[in-house]
């Protein structure tokens, strides 16, 4: 147990020695986002612009109501309620040399995550994967897996919420990002980043009267396969179904 609880400690801090990080040794950063495959054409977002389905929730309104949610209405989200959730938990407010400002905090602003959405229920959406692309503010598509609800609930260690929503954003972690500046401390702050990002969803559902409810047990070989990576540079480390309330 004491050896599992080192990881939420930051001793390990003291053992890096931060000049020979690829950073320090003057190596590129890895990408802000994972390359388009060839051949492919992302789908276009709503932009802020267009979101007239976004209530203007005061803050403290949206942390009072925060909850889980396990229980959702049978009803569609719109594309304009699925862009705004993805830009509250990912999106890029500006974009800097070898880094991108978003509307989530991030150790050195390394942001180690993609997001993966398979979608069950979102209006001018086909049923099936996607993997959102924030510089673009783009979704690209990637396939519909046979049963999907099952492989997504098999992914969450068979509870069955995980594929009752409109949408469960499942969030892998490349670890490269992150350990391009930090090395073996990037450990606990690629953590701590993901509590970030899917706080912002739940207060993000609020405005748009929808739900969710994160998930930290799943069965990651599953999971990993369900988004399809690799499981070494790039796994999946958090979901999350959010379906209307």
């Amino acid at each position: 147990m004491e050896e599992l609880r080192y990881f939420l400690k930051d001793r390990v801090r003291q053992t890096v020695d931060f000049t020979r990080t690829d950073q320090a040794l003057g190596l590129p950063p890895p990408p802000l986002e994972k390359p388009l495959p060839d051949g492919t054409t992302p789908i276009p977002l709503p932009l802020p612009e267009a979101w007239t389905a976004v209530a203007d929730l005061p803050v403290m309104a949206a942390i009072a109501r925060r909850r889980s949610h396990r229980r959702f209405a049978q009803r569609p989200l719109s594309l304009e309620e699925l862009a705004f959730l993805l830009w509250a938990t990912q999106g890029i407010r500006a974009v800097g040399e070898g880094a991108a400002f978003r509307t989530v905090p991030s150790a050195g602003c390394r942001h180690p995550f993609e997001t993966y959405l398979a979608v069950f229920g979102v209006a001018g959406l086909e049923r099936g994967l996607y993997r959102y692309l924030p510089l673009e503010h783009a979704l690209l598509r990637l396939e519909e897996p046979d049963e999907l609800e099952r492989r997504t609930i098999d992914a969450a260690l068979g509870q069955p919420f995980a594929a009752r929503g409109a949408v469960t954003f499942l969030w892998t972690a490349l670890p490269a990002r992150t350990e391009w500046r930090y090395g073996n401390a990037s450990v606990k702050v690629i953590a701590l980043d993901a509590g970030h990002v899917c706080q912002n969803l739940y207060l993000a559902c609020e405005a748009v009267g929808a739900g969710t409810c994160a998930i930290a047990a799943y069965d990651q070989d599953r999971a990993d396969e369900l988004v399809g990576v690799d499981g070494v540079d790039e796994f999946v480390v958090y979901m999350a179904p959010v379906g209307k309330v």
